[in-house]
């Protein structure tokens, strides 16, 4: 067993320990953090809470980690993840906020892999992530592409490599954005906080993210993401990097108010992409979720969305 220690910094004053707990790589999910909580495991400066407590700017937290499992068969649960588009070949699931993609550490259950399973989804080398191309961040929600045969997934690999898979995101960030915006940055594992990426990093990899405006709403701004590269938390780091965090990012948010979010406000709203057989061009579209809409409706009428 190993412990988890941190203080609580700005960006994780008012919020759930739960939500911060669960945020952390080496926790993996909201639902292993209560777990860890419910078990007595968890202690803020010295004294075991509710997984519901506030926590303050400062406040140390512990964790005792279970000793990580050896990874079992993978079965099928019934997950009620939407699907967007399906056909024999390939499927486009809308993801919810909240469920890693594949399994790892902190959620050997409940993934997105898990939830397809029973659809068919196949192709690649790795047994955990079968028919995974691409992946979102846990609390991110969208559009993500799943292929359904080995032959999909490994022309739709290629695309992935080749550019030719558009995605796009929304995102409501901090501060007054320009019209368009280009980020060409590499992102690897921050050298200092090895559960942060970052541009400044010892093992950098070619990132490039291209942003536009799409409404200016006083100290905050809708804007849209398009990845060029797809390296791990590439939009949320590249923002951060640019001086406009995404509202919500506990990890990258700079300690700016998350307005009433559990998550960052980053939604996968649109995919685009050449059918793998036959090539006849694909396009999916997402809207907003409820809890990112009612921040943005809030955001357009400016009901509580000023610094604070």
């Amino acid at each position: 067993m190993s412990t988890l220690a941190f203080a609580a910094g700005p960006q994780d004053d008012g919020r759930r320990l739960d939500a911060v707990l669960g945020a952390r790589e080496e926790v993996g999910s909201r639902a292993e953090a209560q777990r860890l909580i419910g078990g007595g495991r968890v202690r803020v400066d010295g004294r075991v809470v509710a997984k519901r407590h506030r926590l303050a700017a400062g406040q140390r937290v512990e964790a005792d980690l279970p000793p990580a499992r050896e990874a079992g068969p993978l079965v099928a649960e019934d997950l009620a993840i939407p699907v967007a588009y399906a056909d024999d070949e390939v499927m486009v699931v809308d993801k919810p906020p909240g469920m890693a993609t594949h399994p790892g550490r902190g959620h050997a259950r409940g993934t997105l892999v898990h939830g397809l399973l029973g659809a068919g989804i196949a192709g690649g080398a790795d047994p955990e992530r079968p028919g995974i191309v691409h992946r979102l961040d846990r609390d991110t929600s969208g559009l993500l592409l799943v292929a359904r045969t080995e032959r999909a997934h490994r022309r739709l690999q290629r695309m992935m490599r080749e550019r030719r898979i558009d995605r796009r995101y929304l995102a409501l960030v901090w501060g007054a954005f320009p019209p368009a915006l280009t980020v060409d940055r590499p992102v690897g594992r921050d050298p200092r906080r090895r559960t942060r990426m970052s541009t400044r990093s010892d093992r950098p990899r070619d990132a490039v993210t291209h942003f536009r405006l799409l409404e200016a709403l006083g100290p905050l701004s809708l804007i849209e993401a398009r990845l060029e590269t797809g390296r791990t938390h590439q939009v949320r780091v590249h923002l951060e990097s640019a001086g406009f965090p995404v509202v919500g990012d506990p990890v990258y948010g700079r300690g700016r108010p998350a307005l009433g979010l559990e998550r960052q406000f980053l939604h996968a709203a649109r995919l685009t992409f050449p059918h793998p057989v036959d090539g006849r061009t694909v396009r999916v579209e997402s809207p907003l979720p409820a809890d990112l809409e009612a921040v943005l409706a809030r955001a357009r009428s400016g009901d509580g969305t000023g610094n604070r």
